[in-house]
């Protein structure tokens, strides 16, 4: 292998690496989790103490999504992205840019039209029910 190559086979594993590896860490720490959880449900009794149990340890969000905020984020990546373009890249950001902001606009009409949080729910359904 001479010199020259280094560099571009070295680019090329790390593209491999790199995803491989998060997989492998994150089967690793669901995996502690789920003995973690099995050894504690194994001492209690109680059913609904592991249903709890269970509930504490789950890292997912009990929320929905906030279509609002998402938007203004995408929508503020997105001028930076058209910024970036105009500035130092050119049209094809710029391009890109506007297409990012677009969506983000697109997620905080969304946000707006579909109320996501239980109090916009029930207040959506007694307005409606009040007309």
């Amino acid at each position: 292998m001479g010199q020259g190559l280094i560099v571009p086979v070295l680019g090329i594993m790390t593209g491999i690496i790199v995803p491989v590896a998060v997989f492998v860490w994150l089967y690793f720490e669901s995996k502690d989790k789920n003995k973690t959880i099995l050894e504690i449900s194994r001492n209690i009794d109680d059913p609904s103490k592991v249903e709890d149990l269970i509930g504490l340890l789950d890292e997912r969000k009990k929320e929905p999504i906030d279509y609002r905020r998402t938007g203004v984020v995408t929508l503020f990546v997105g001028i930076g992205l058209f910024l970036f373009g105009v500035f130092f890249l050119g049209s094809l950001l710029k391009g890109v840019g506007a297409l990012v902001a677009a969506i983000g606009v697109g997620q905080i009409i969304a946000g707006y039209l579909y109320p996501n949080t239980s109090g916009e729910i029930n207040k959506a359904v007694e307005d409606f029910e009040t007309n």
